[in-house]
């Protein structure tokens, strides 16, 4: 799951709490920066990026404390292997 980064859409009126998880391609270049929408198509520019790495955990692509909160739109994206 190499050139994916983990990106958490955050509610507003409470800060650091995370709404929503997507997943993101990196950025064109081969960094390991966001590009510039998820796979479900929203832009990541409001988005914190997460510290888990899906290259480095084969069996998610999310962290599991968040499985609740995974966008269903990248998750059936990121079931399509």
């Amino acid at each position: 799951m190499s050139g994916i980064v983990v990106v958490y859409e955050l509610d507003q009126p409470v800060a650091g709490s995370v709404h929503r998880v997507h997943a993101a391609p990196t950025a064109p270049g081969g960094g390991t920066e966001r590009g510039p929408r998820t796979m479900c198509g929203k832009d990541t520019f409001a988005m914190e990026t997460a510290d888990w790495k899906p290259s480095e955990h084969p069996d998610a692509w999310c962290p599991p404390e968040y499985a609740d909160a995974v966008c269903p739109g990248c998750e059936a994206v990121m079931g399509e292997d």
